[in-house]
C-alpha cells in the first residue's frame, strides 16, 4: 500500500484526512447563489439575434424622443414653394442636398418626410406606453384580487362578459366622437375598458397558482392575502405579465394608426395622422414614396417593440434559467 501512496508522491496524511461528524456542517448546502434578474439577462443575450433586435430599438428610441429635440420642424415652411412638394428621395437630395431631412422625400406641404415622421412616432410611441403603464398597472392590480377575492368573482364575471362582446375598435370610435381627439381623450378611450381584458387574463393566471401546496401553506399559517400576492403569485408570473406587455405597446400604436387612417385618430401629427395624409399619394404615380415610407416605419417599430418585448419574456420565464 505504502507503494501505491509513494507513486503519487504523497504520504498517507496528505491523501487522508479524518472529518469531525458536525451535524451543523451537515446541514450546509454548497450551491451558486442564484439571483433571478442576473438569469434573466443571461438567458436574454444568449440569443444574439437580441443584440440587434436593441440595437434597432435603440435606434428607434433616440429618433423618436432625442431627434426631435434638435430640428426645429415647420410642416408648413415651404407651403408657399410648389417646386418642394411631392418629391421622391432622389429629387428632394437634389433640391435640398444629402441629408436626413430629405433622404425620405417631402409632403404635400413641401415639410421633410423624415422629419414628419420621426415627430408624429414621438406622439404615437408615448401614446402607446401611457396607455400600456395605465391598463398594465390596473389590469394585473384588480385581476390578482379578482383571482383571490371570490366574492367579486361573479360580479366581474358578468361586467366582463358584457363588455367582452362590444367591439373594441367601435367603443374607441364612439368615445372619440363624444370628446375631441386630443391625446388625453384617447388614452381615455383606450383605458376605459382595455384593463378588463388584462384583469381577465391575469385572474386566470392567478387561480392556476393560489390553490398551489406552498400558498395553502401560508394561508394556514395566518399570511395576509396582498403578502401571498406579492411573494408568491406575482414573482411566478413575471414573464407572462412581460409577454402580455410585449403585445400590449404595439397593439396600441396600431390602433392609433387604424383610426387616424379612416379619419377618427388625433388631431395632432401623429404617425396614423401622417399615414391617412398620404392617402392620395399611395396611388399617384412618383408620390409612392410619401405613403409607405410611414407605413414601413410604423411597421417597424410594432415589430422591434414586440419582438423585443417577447424575447425579454421567454427570458424571464425561471424555467429556461436551467
Amino acid at each position: 500500500m505504502n507503494n501505491e501512496f509513494e507513486k503519487y508522491g504523497l504520504s498517507e496524511e496528505e491523501l487522508f484526512a479524518r472529518i469531525d461528524n458536525r451535524s451543523a456542517s451537515s446541514e450546509k448546502i454548497t450551491a451558486p447563489r442564484y439571483s433571478y434578474w442576473k438569469s434573466v439577462f443571461r438567458v436574454f443575450f444568449r440569443k444574439k439575434i437580441n443584440y440587434f433586435i436593441l440595437g434597432l430599438l435603440a435606434v428607434v428610441l433616440l429618433l423618436t424622443y432625442v431627434y426631435p429635440l434638435f430640428v426645429n420642424y415647420d410642416p408648413y415652411a415651404n407651403l408657399t414653394e410648389e417646386a418642394m412638394k411631392h418629391l421622391n428621395p432622389s429629387k428632394a437630395i437634389d433640391a435640398m442636398g444629402f441629408s436626413l431631412h430629405s433622404i425620405l422625400g417631402t409632403g404635400a406641404q413641401g415639410q421633410s418626410t423624415f422629419d414628419a415622421i420621426w415627430f408624429g412616432s414621438r406622439i404615437s410611441v408615448s401614446l402607446a406606453l401611457v396607455c400600456a403603464a395605465i391598463n398594465m398597472t390596473l389590469g394585473v392590480a384588480v385581476g390578482c384580487l379578482w383571482g383571490f377575492v371570490k366574492k367579486i368573482d361573479m360580479f366581474m364575471i358578468e361586467a366582463y362578459n358584457i363588455i367582452a362582446n362590444v367591439p373594441m375598435v367601435l367603443l374607441i370610435s364612439v368615445m372619440v366622437m363624444i370628446f375631441s381627439a386630443t391625446f388625453w381623450s384617447m388614452v381615455l378611450a383606450m383605458c376605459l375598458t382595455e384593463w378588463l381584458f388584462i384583469a381577465f387574463f391575469i385572474r386566470t393566471q392567478v387561480i392556476i397558482i393560489r390553490d398551489r401546496e406552498y400558498n395553502l401553506a401560508s394561508k394556514c399559517l395566518g399570511t395576509p392575502v396582498s403578502r401571498i400576492l406579492t411573494r408568491n403569485v406575482l414573482p411566478f408570473m413575471t414573464s407572462v405579465i412581460v409577454t402580455y406587455l410585449a403585445a400590449e405597446i404595439p397593439s396600441y400604436i396600431s390602433y392609433e394608426v387604424f383610426l387616424s387612417y379612416i379619419g377618427m385618430g388625433l388631431t395632432e401629427d401623429s404617425l396614423g395622422k401622417i399615414i391617412q395624409a398620404a392617402q392620395s399619394a399611395m396611388i399617384t404615380p412618383g408620390w409612392e414614396f410619401e405613403f409607405w415610407a410611414p407605413v414601413a416605419v410604423s411597421a417597424i417599430i410594432t415589430v422591434v417593440l414586440y419582438v423585443a418585448g417577447q424575447n425579454l419574456g421567454d427570458a424571464a420565464d425561471p424555467r429556461t434559467h436551467m
